[in-house]
């Protein structure tokens, strides 16, 4: 084989060796940071829900979720509820916290992406996390009960930031 095919040769596999590693390296995932179990004090920068949200005004659909409970969203890979999905979820201890006989499912949902066994234990993380939440806020855990569809009950089937977000959620459906 002369010079020159080597070098073809070489550069060509550095070639694809270099795109193989950019393609499918990874880097190092943060970990997840969960927030306190219960708020003491309210943040200054939000408001409370009195009612729930218009869907019709706002365009967002509101899940499976049994009104006038409203669903809660969160962002990929996380089951933190952060930011205005926690009015969202203060909204739902207010209503059964005055309506004692209601007992509550909260399913855990996820977007498509992912294997399926991620996507559950993501859901069922999900589902916990709003469990704790409502528990912290006053509500008797045993009127909540969790379940995680992963990504088996999709709303939206697009593969946009849309459709992935409407799927990454919680909802709340009353069992009796």
């Amino acid at each position: 084989m002369s010079s020159k095919k080597w070098v073809y040769l070489a550069m060509s596999l550095m070639l694809i060796c270099g795109l193989g590693l950019g393609l499918t390296g990874c880097g190092k995932k943060t970990p997840e940071i969960e927030p306190p179990q219960f708020m003491e004090t309210e943040p200054a920068d939000t408001a409370v829900i009195t009612e729930p949200l218009e869907t019709e005004e706002t365009g967002i659909m509101e899940g499976r979720t049994t009104g006038p409970m409203v669903p809660v969203y969160y962002e990929f890979d996380s089951s933190a509820i952060v930011g205005e999905q926690i009015q969202r979820i203060e909204f739902n201890a207010e209503f059964l916290k005055t309506n004692p006989d209601i007992k509550v499912r909260i399913e855990g949902n996820c977007d498509p992406r992912g294997t399926r066994e991620y996507n559950l234990a993501l859901g069922e993380r999900r589902a916990q996390a709003a469990k704790r939440y409502l528990v912290n806020l006053g509500v008797d855990t045993e009127r909540l009960n969790t379940i995680s569809f992963g990504a088996e009950k999709l709303l939206l089937f697009g593969h946009d930031e849309i459709s992935y977000a409407q799927n990454r959620r919680s909802d709340f459906v009353i069992i009796n």
